[in-house]
């Protein structure tokens, strides 16, 4: 053992030194290109030449970079100068699941998978930087974006977030973390001043950020559209300069969100390194905002020559573009890429598989067996392509799987039928759509269905509408649209046998819950929803998704809502985030608020016993790691996987703090009959708090108790250590 240990300080050794020789190289040779760019070739690397593209130098063989959305698949072809798609016949691609559904995985290798199936296709498709993942936080169950996101965990986020990096940057296309910072809303997104404690900053929305920059190496990072502090995060002095580059050590280029650059002067001298999308009107000079005018363009270039900004200001811009081209297109030994490929798919249907939540399983009305039997089919979202609108997370998938098609491939021997019930219209970006049709009509088509039927599965939820899961426009409402609660309610009156599967990436409202005997949380999952869902519904995979986030029992549970206006979604100018710390399970758990489904929450088709829970000692310092261990036993008669969470609390700290919070995790597969081993280790030095008064990360001494359990809402075991 000794020698391999040996051998492999050896390889790890000889490989970081062969890293730092080529990080050594890189910046020689961006020395040697430096001085051989004219002032306005090096401005002209700053900002656009097209939709996605900013532009090399000809004259010396420093090529354009293109960017494409997004983080659940590359997105078709956009024309050069507007956002019309370009009609390509060849950009089709696998439409992996959307970040919720990844989030509820609690799988990091399953993340890993992602980002190198996803950097696989965009390296295929010749792009160098991949507009993804997302990090920010869910912070309201009304924003539109939620469902490109990792949950309202920070932790969570910040686990999940690092192997999707590794995988996506492996091919040599940059992975692009975004919306930094605080973009946690889509109302009034493009100029809200947010108003948030420096501790919940800290604490809350910057750790998935900075596990990126520190552990992920990320290569590039969106700037967000709001204000932080009165000043906009794409040129942010205290975000991009500060926090960013000085404390992080970031290395890699600032890309604006598309048209998130405001002022010249501010982008030039608050960190911002290119600049995207601010709007063009076609490519003449002549011409209102044609890409002379960005202000990272000719305003920049007068600034330079005025010496209002310094030429070193521009050279670090360059270098920095520079060297994320020395890791993406011109990398000399980057792999080729490959896109449709079966592998592809696969990983997206069990990222799918694995991140479908079951919530509500009464008398066992899941899994269903495929039998003689009758089932309707109900809803849009049963036929509905979730890959279209969105905005721009819209993909062009080779082929997308709807639900009502993988369950007739699935279910040879039972009879299917199927009704509409309620329709919603097409995805139109930016405005809502009205559909012609006679919803009374449909209503009755499904009752009728219904009530010959022997069991429903009801596909309802949201849609990538606007005021939907969409960009640019938050949910109106906490409910389901289009009259599905109204549907439900006259199906149960016809037939109580219902299962209802949510299609979303956002919590909703569930007053009818009691009407149906199965809930299962589906997501918007791709290429392969159908099959995937298939697998899930008939048993041949056994759920073990958990929520990334809590269901609130109605709007003003949430943290963010119970504060009024000023906290969701501000005045249109400030937004004060009230709560602090107290975000998603944090709120429920320390303000006694029961949610209807908890943070980490998910059931499975078979019965897990946690015992032998207990740490390695009771005395800890900082230096320290918990190690915290259990024996899980699978009482019931499926094979099937379990997500063991660990939180930590401070009992009687002398800082607000959340009763507890999630600090480790470990998703474990059990064989029925039998026992696993599990060891959580928790580094004590992760419990610290951020001290606002010294602008640093303090350690509180004294008892914490550490909660073990499958859900926040369902400890199981509950242990006391001390802290030197």
């Amino acid at each position: 053992m000794k020698l391999i240990a040996s051998v492999f300080c050896i390889l790890f050794s000889s490989a970081l030194l062969a890293q730092t020789d080529a990080d050594h190289l890189i910046e020689s040779k961006i020395d040697s290109i430096l001085p051989l760019l004219t002032m306005e070739e090096k401005v002209a690397m700053c900002h656009a030449q097209s939709k996605f593209s900013s532009p090399g130098v000809e004259r010396l063989g420093i090529p354009e970079l293109w960017m494409s959305d997004g983080p659940h698949g590359v997105r078709a072809e956009i024309n050069w100068d507007n956002w019309g798609y370009a009609g390509w016949t060849n950009d089709s691609i696998t439409a992996f699941p959307a970040l919720t559904c990844l989030a509820s995985t609690f799988n990091e290798s399953l993340s890993y998978e992602y980002g190198k199936a996803v950097g696989e296709e965009a390296r295929y498709r010749e792009k160098d930087v991949l507009l993804g993942p997302g990090v920010n936080i869910y912070r309201t169950p009304l924003n539109g974006r939620n469902f490109e996101y990792m949950g309202e965990d920070p932790f969570l986020a910040s686990q999940l977030v690092v192997p999707y990096i590794k995988g996506v940057q492996e091919n040599g296309v940059a992975a692009c973390v975004k919306h930094y910072v605080l973009n946690n809303q889509e109302k009034w997104r493009d100029h809200i001043n947010v108003k948030v404690s420096d501790r919940a900053l800290h604490e809350i929305y910057l750790p998935a950020f900075k596990v990126a920059v520190e552990d992920g190496g990320v290569w590039s990072i969106m700037g967000a559209y709001n204000q932080y502090d009165g000043q906009h995060c794409c040129h942010n002095e205290v975000l991009l300069n500060k926090i960013l580059k000085e404390d992080w050590k970031f290395d890699g280029v600032v890309v604006t969100d598309w048209g998130g650059a405001h002022d010249s002067k501010e982008a030039a001298l608050y960190g911002l390194d290119i600049e995207m999308g601010t709007g063009t009107n076609g490519l003449s000079y002549s011409l209102k905002n044609a890409y002379e005018n960005y202000y990272l363009a000719g305003p920049f270039k007068e600034l330079l020559r005025n010496k209002e900004v310094p030429e070193s200001v521009l050279d670090d811009k360059v270098r920095r573009i520079l060297r994320l081209m020395y890791r993406t297109n011109l990398k000399s030994n980057k792999p080729l890429g490959s896109i449709n490929t079966e592998a592809h798919q696969q990983t997206a249907r069990k990222i799918a598989q694995e991140g479908i939540v079951l919530l509500k399983n009464e008398n066992n009305f899941f899994p269903v067996k495929d039998e003689n039997i009758t089932i309707a089919v109900i809803g849009e979202n049963s036929i509905r392509a979730m890959t279209k609108g969105g905005g721009s997370s819209e993909l062009k998938p080779k082929y997308e799987i709807s639900p009502l098609e993988g369950l007739k491939t699935r279910y040879k021997n039972a009879n299917i039928v199927h009704a509409l019930g309620y329709a919603s219209g097409p995805p139109v970006y930016g405005r809502v759509v009205t559909p012609s049709v006679d919803t009374k009509s449909l209503q009755r088509e499904a009752v009728e269905v219904a009530k010959s039927a022997d069991i429903v599965l009801f596909f309802g939820g949201l849609n990538k509408n606007h005021h939907q899961d969409c960009e640019g426009g938050d949910r109106l409402e906490y409910g389901l649209p289009f009259g599905q609660v109204e549907l439900l309610k006259e199906i149960a009156k016809v037939n109580d046998n219902i299962g209802f599967i949510n299609i979303s990436g956002n919590a909703i409202e569930t007053p009818w819950l009691d009407d149906v005997k199965g809930f299962i949380q589906g997501w918007y999952i791709g290429s392969e929803a159908g099959n995937a869902l298939a697998d899930v519904i008939s048993g041949d995979v056994n759920p073990s998704g958990k929520l990334p986030f809590s269901f609130p029992v109605k709007l003003s549970d949430n943290a963010a809502h119970s504060f009024g206006e000023i906290s969701y979604p501000g005045d249109s100018i400030d937004q004060e985030y009230k709560e602090g710390i107290l975000v998603g399970y944090r709120w429920h758990d320390t303000k006694k608020i029961k949610p209807q489904f908890a943070f980490g929450y998910g059931l499975s088709y078979t019965q897990f016993d946690l015992s032998q829970v207990k740490t390695d000692k009771s005395q800890y310092t900082e230096q320290d790691k918990i190690e915290v261990s259990f024996e899980l036993k699978n009482t019931g008669l499926n094979n099937g996987s379990e997500v063991i969470q660990v939180y930590v609390g401070k009992p009687k700290s002398k800082v607000e703090r959340a009763q507890k919070e999630l600090k480790g995790y470990q998703k474990i597969s059990v064989k029925s009959g039998t026992t696993e081993n599990g060891n959580i280790s928790i580094p004590v030095s992760s419990l610290k708090y951020y001290d606002e008064s010294s602008q640093s990360w303090v350690l509180e001494k004294g008892s914490y108790l550490v909660y073990i359990g499958n859900s926040s809402d369902n400890i199981q075991a509950k242990l006391k250590v001390n802290i030197k």
